[in-house]
């Protein structure tokens, strides 16, 4: 297949040596990611049916998941959930085949209370959450496009990926991963709603951290006090293992100790008392925002694994950034890829794959084309192999 891929030397900045970057990253337990988290596993709960039902992934969408905060009264000791959380799940699935009906509701129900149960220990199920499930049958036009033997593509979109990550994108994405992860055993008092924002400007980085912490793990004020010096040490020897640059933490700068303003929660999670959340307002597919880099608004999570280019694209404009820094022997500083798609193209065959490349200024750029199309098209001939990839669990989207 003669695939249209456009390689192009550009000659600019990279990321990683202007003067400023910023880069942010929500924790799992931010509403943005706990919606993306639930869309994604309501498709992966819907894949696998189809699969074992019908030897094929049908036509489903389940990107729609509104998150709408409850309300609570966190306290030292441990406080009380007074409101639950409303979680509306809605977008399209195949609900009938061959005149049989299919649980799609209650599949898409019981993918959330584990996705819940699985990442948020604090959360009561039964009176913490409510579930609405509103998912409904898609239209006509694109199911019958929507077919796993054709592969054709049923949206036009385009998918943006780059690489290598700076500094300052390792450190976000790993802060939060730490302290949501192997921290926990030394920290209990950090809940899970974190979001890291970088600042670096020349050598310095700046990470501002916003961290909910469980009322049951805190007795006072001055143990609050002295969970947040310890994760700001925690965070800081973290980080040297990243970064050789200089790095300053600060975490919760909007308290106020003599007004008792505080990040106290009863579950870890902020959206107890307010925060609502949305599908698609958080991390690009890498586990970041990068406003310093191209992103695609696309909202990944929930749409469909086998043929939705939004989701489809972004993952391997990545994999395609990663394959040819990492191939290029040093020459490359930065990688940009963008891939467009065409509603009812066939998904291996884009309208156009768009590749930049910023070399090192020594590098003998004229090496590198016939390798870097050789990459590209390799990818996206296998295309199709991340669909199991993504039913899986394998593959980031949030």
């Amino acid at each position: 297949m003669d695939r249209n891929i456009s390689i192009e030397s550009i000659k600019q900045v990279p990321t990683h040596k202007k003067e400023v970057e910023l880069v942010e990253r929500k924790g799992i337990g931010h509403p943005d990611s706990v919606s993306d988290g639930i869309a994604e596993a309501v498709s992966r709960a819907l894949s696998k049916y189809y699969l074992e039902e019908y030897g094929r992934i049908l036509h489903h969408n389940t990107d729609q998941v509104e998150l709408v905060g409850g309300q609570s009264a966190p306290k030292f000791g441990g406080g009380k959930v007074l409101e639950p959380a409303y979680i509306l799940l809605s977008g399209r699935a195949t609900t009938t085949v061959n005149g049989d009906r299919i649980p799609c509701k209650a599949l898409a129900i019981k993918a959330t209370k584990n996705f819940l149960r699985e990442n948020f220990k604090h959360l009561d199920l039964d009176s913490d959450v409510m579930i609405d499930s509103r998912i409904g049958h898609g239209s006509v036009d694109l199911t019958g496009l929507y077919d796993t033997r054709k592969q054709k593509a049923n949206d036009t979109s385009f998918g943006v990926g780059f690489a290598p990550f700076s500094d300052t994108e390792k450190l976000v994405l790993s802060t939060e991963e730490y302290i949501n992860g192997p921290l926990k055993k030394t920290l209990p008092a950090i809940g899970y709603d974190i979001k890291v924002m970088g600042f670096r400007q020349k050598d310095k980085i700046n990470l501002t951290i916003a961290a909910a912490y469980v009322d049951k793990y805190v007795k006072n004020d001055d143990e609050y006090y002295s969970v947040k010096e310890s994760l700001v040490s925690k965070v800081k020897d973290h980080a040297s293992k990243i970064t050789g640059k200089e790095v300053s933490v600060f975490v919760n700068t909007g308290d106020v100790r003599e007004e008792s303003v505080r990040y106290l929660t009863v579950t870890g999670l902020s959206m107890e008392n307010g925060d609502d959340g949305s599908v698609g307002r958080g991390n690009r597919v890498n586990g970041i925002i990068t406003p310093f880099k191209a992103m695609s608004m696309e909202a990944a999570a929930g749409k469909n694994p086998v043929t939705h280019v939004g989701k489809l694209y972004n993952v391997l404009a990545n994999i395609i950034a990663n394959d040819v820094y990492k191939e290029s022997g040093g020459d490359v500083e930065e990688v940009l890829v963008r891939i467009v798609s065409q509603i009812g193209r066939n998904i291996s065959d884009p309208h156009v794959a768009s590749i930049q490349v910023i070399y090192k200024d020594n590098a003998d750029v004229s090496k590198h084309s016939s390798n870097i199309r050789r990459i590209a098209d390799e990818r996206l001939e296998h295309i199709s192999d991340l669909t199991q990839q993504f039913v899986d669990g394998k593959i980031r989207v949030f």
